[in-house]
């Protein structure tokens, strides 16, 4: 559908529910109406102002005039219905709005826990973790390879007895949490149970997301400890163990902000993503789970970069492609099976370390974007985390960010109010053509893994460990990077302070430091551990584990065994080294 072709949206106040709904998008209106009825009738509709500053009314949604035709309607429709592309719901956010969650960690879990205090009561909905760089990588605070790096871009996180104090005083039973790694996520995951046991807490009830996304950390990030096929082996006994055990829990965040920050362009972003997500699909069907089960346990987490419109378009490009695969492609039929979830955190390679201010105005851009997007939570970035971890001031700032948004600018009064924009379903349309092209190279892919196409989980899953084999997502990923820096460096992309109006009255920025006292603490307080606890039951423990990793069956009650008796991160993730070795990048070039 070009733009040409495409008749203009007018806005309207009110529904006619009237007259014949043979025109496609007259039906599809009524049928938006009949679903947000039933929402209000359910008391799903918050009780608020819908009004514009000056106090004029706006409706929920709009679309065409009654009896307006507008080509390719179907491709747009209108919210909570197939394909999604103006959002889940018919309410937008009248029902509910984005949770506030701010991605924080630094220093040891008794300083992370007081920043998770200040953000719930400063007024954010929802936790998300950031761990310092050697419990990224699956390593104790102890380790020779971890000296420098504790607690510094993260919190350190040893054994189960840290997640405890971590979670301190929070009720992880009301807490939604959300915690991004990937390499060692199951035994991490292992240890949040252990403290929401040690909390008295339910564990069924649990509520949050786990990233658990190794696709991307060979494509992007690195963070990774095995080759793929044990880490699909553990996320595969995950999406089980939680499918049975913790319904509400999603176990995988489908994760294209990393593939951004390295530099990929907004269609690769898309589209690496949600193949990686069709991926985890094929393998949980391989696993013989039902789609309708856990299809809704994935979601996504998505960048939101400095080119406003074209930042919209991929979340409502990413909606609509999702529910497309998911029907067509692996049968989901149910509305929940076909939705696609996501999170957004602010681009942090679009901050500048010149003129550091600046930043508040490009992170406040790149949330508005996902916002009109319909992203389901949100994070933005404090203005100096180009330089550090972010000060409690910058944090403040970061969440005030959402909050005048959400609270000031009226954007959660109507749902998908750009769509029918001639721009925005141009760029929506583009997006997902060019996204469409490069699923159409990884089918290529697989078909050089697999000539048979007898692939061992999926076409999908096979495209993509090619491409990681052959270097195919790193290769395209650095060419988009180094044609941005390029055009930055020529002039022809402007970056505010960087390569004009450079002339600047900025103060320097405290800046928030981690002390060396840190690293020197953590490594005493797992030593006295270590000491205190029953080490000849924590070498059993880790030993029955690996009869099971030698064999089938679900990892998951055996490493919580372990996790229980207080098996350090380090020492479960060294006992599966051992038995499944490491992976070593062969540094294409």
């Amino acid at each position: 559908m070009t733009a040409e072709a495409r008749t203009r949206f007018d806005p309207i106040t009110a529904y006619d529910t009237g007259g014949s709904d043979s025109a496609g998008s007259e039906a599809a209106r009524a049928r938006w109406q009949e679903r947000y009825a039933a929402a209000e009738e359910a008391g799903r509709v918050r009780n608020a102002d819908f009004t514009t500053l000056s106090g004029e009314t706006v409706a929920p949604v709009y679309g065409p005039r009654p009896g307006e035709t507008v080509e390719g309607f179907e491709r747009i429709g209108y919210p909570g219905e197939f394909p999604f592309t103006r959002g889940l719901h018919a309410t937008g956010y009248r029902g509910k709005p984005w949770t506030i969650r701010q991605f924080a960690g630094f220093g040891n879990a008794e300083q992370t826990n007081e920043r998770y205090r200040q953000i719930l009561e400063a007024g954010g909905g929802g936790l998300s973790v950031a761990f310092d760089m050697p419990t990224l990588m699956g390593r104790d605070s102890d380790e020779d390879l971890a000296l420098g790096e504790v607690g510094h871009c993260g919190v350190a996180i040893d054994s189960a007895a840290d997640m405890e104090v971590l979670f301190a005083g929070i009720p992880l039973g009301e807490i939604t949490t959300s915690m991004t790694i990937s390499g060692p996520a199951v035994p991490v995951f292992c240890m949040y149970l252990v403290a929401a046991e040690r909390q008295g807490v339910d564990t069924s009830v649990l509520d949050g997301t786990l990233q658990t996304d190794i696709f991307k950390e060979y494509i992007a990030q690195k963070e990774w400890l095995f080759t793929p096929e044990p880490h699909l082996r553990l996320i595969g006994d995950l999406m089980e163990h939680c499918n049975a055990e913790i319904p509400r829990y999603k176990p995988i965040s489908v994760s294209g902000y990393h593939i951004r920050e390295a530099g990929a362009t907004a269609a690769q972003e898309l589209a690496f993503t949600l193949a990686d997500g069709f991926a985890y699909v094929e393998l949980g069907l391989a696993r013989g789970l039902d789609i309708e089960s856990f299809a809704p346990g994935l979601s996504f987490f998505f960048d939101a970069h400095i080119d406003f419109f074209e930042e919209i378009a991929k979340f409502r490009a990413a909606r609509r492609i999702w529910a497309r695969w998911l029907r067509d492609v692996y049968g989901a039929t149910s509305t929940k099976a076909q939705s696609l979830r996501f999170h957004t955190q602010t681009a942090g390679v679009s901050l500048t370390a010149q003129q550091p201010d600046n930043n508040v105005v490009r992170t406040a851009v790149e949330a508005l974007a996902a916002v009109l997007g319909g992203t389901n939570s949100l994070h933005t970035n404090a203005l100096d985390e180009v330089l550090a971890l972010p000060s409690a001031k910058a944090a403040h700032i970061a969440l005030r960010t959402q909050q005048v948004i959400a609270e000031e600018t009226g954007v959660l009064n109507v749902a998908d109010p750009l769509g029918g924009s001639w721009y925005v379903e141009a760029l929506t349309d583009a997006i997902e053509a060019d996204a469409e092209k490069i699923f159409d190279r990884i089918k290529d892919l697989a078909r050089l893994e697999v000539p048979s196409g007898a692939h061992p989980v999926g076409e999908m899953t096979s495209g993509i460990l090619r491409g990681i084999e052959d270097g195919y997502f790193t290769g395209e990923t650095a060419d988009a990077a180094f044609t941005y820096q390029t055009a930055v460096e020529m002039g022809d992309k402007k970056v505010v302070g960087v390569n004009t109006l450079t002339g600047a009255v900025d103060s320097p920025l405290e800046i928030l430091r981690v002390s060396h006292e840190v690293e020197r603490e953590q490594v005493a307080t797992l030593t006295a551990r270590k000491a205190e606890r029953d080490d000849v039951e924590v070498q059993r423990r880790l030993a029955t584990m690996i009869e099971v990793a030698q064999g089938d069956g679900n990892l998951i009650p055996p490493m919580l065994e372990a996790i229980r008796a207080e098996a350090t991160l380090g020492e479960v993730c060294g006992a599966l080294k051992v038995e499944w070795g490491v992976y070593r990048d062969p540094g294409r070039f």
